[in-house]
């Protein structure tokens, strides 16, 4: 018996829910797949299927052997991929993560292209704006906007600035007036991207003039509080206050007049932290012919 032949097999029979369907996707006989099953849990001494007229399905230990075989099958491929990533030739699975609301805006567009100019690359994007873990998601590649960590188990590297804006509407400006120093922003309301403490605390944005080390900071406050830039900026539209946004996210409602920018001779940073949009990976993918080409890729469309 062809064992690796007999785990693949147990896992098609498992998705499938039976011998028939198993074998029309792996393209055999349904009798070679019935006799490779029978083998297999003659080999275990141990029941892995419960067979039905209906259906096939898993018994208590065929269930707890397939999640095993599963990553053991996954590890194999990642392994013998890892090999053949090494070469010059960019190909197989590369699997990144991307923030929503940037993917949607910035990188999303650029993804096909990318597909048509490696006709080898299998691409899998997982939009998430939670913190993935890169190995337990098996990530090559995460594209992340913040303040890259000092991490000794990470490689990390800038992809682009992140300017942001102060912006408005222009019939909250009217209700409420125009801020003239950053200082009067303490007296506005401020919808605010949550870094916790809910919408009672307090938030330090910090302005600096361009060419300028010193910065003056200013404490806001407002009654939104989201971790969703894309709501921050419609509530903004639509009269809620003050936000400090990208400028990748809000510059076209600048440009047409649905925001106005405050303070466009400043630097504008929150809780004193500029932000900028890099790539991470594990030093398992440094060597990565796909992890280095999507890295060109990226920087030239940014550039």
């Amino acid at each position: 018996m062809d064992k690796l032949l007999a785990l693949t097999t147990l896992l098609e029979v498992a998705d499938s829910g039976g011998f028939a369907k198993a074998a029309r996707r792996l393209g055999v006989a349904t009798s070679s797949v019935m006799r490779l099953m029978d083998s297999l849990e003659a080999s275990l001494g141990a029941a892995l299927l419960t067979r039905t007229p209906r259906r096939v399905s898993l018994t208590d230990a065929g269930a707890a052997y397939v999640e095993q075989v599963s990553r053991l099958l996954d590890e194999l491929a990642e392994a013998d991929e890892s090999v053949l990533d090494r070469g010059a030739e960019v190909a197989g699975a590369l699997r990144i993560t991307v923030p929503s609301a940037y993917c949607r805006a910035v990188l999303g567009p650029h993804l096909a292209a990318f597909v048509r100019e490696h006709p080898r690359v299998a691409l899998d994007v997982l939009v998430a704006d939670h913190y993935v873990d890169l190995a337990l998601e098996r990530i090559d590649v995460a594209v992340r906007i913040g303040v890259p960590a000092s991490d000794p188990n990470l490689i990390v590297r800038t992809l682009q600035e992140n300017p942001r804006w102060v912006v408005a509407s222009a019939d909250y400006l009217a209700r409420a007036g125009t801020p003239a120093t950053p200082a009067d922003l303490a007296a506005h309301e401020c919808a605010r991207i949550g870094y916790g403490g809910g919408y009672r605390a307090r938030q330090a944005w910090s302005f600096a003039r361009e060419q300028e080390e010193e910065s003056e900071v200013v404490n806001v406050r407002g009654r939104l509080v989201t971790n969703n830039v894309d709501m921050l900026r419609d509530a903004v539209r639509a009269g809620q206050g003050v936000a400090l946004l990208p400028q990748w996210l809000v510059q076209e409602e600048v440009a047409d007049g649905a925001l106005e920018r405050l303070f466009v001779d400043y630097r504008v940073a929150a809780q004193g932290r500029e932000a900028v949009v890099y790539a991470a990976w594990l030093p398992n993918r440094r060597h990565s012919s796909k992890v280095r080409a999507l890295l060109a890729f990226v920087q030239a469309r940014l550039s």
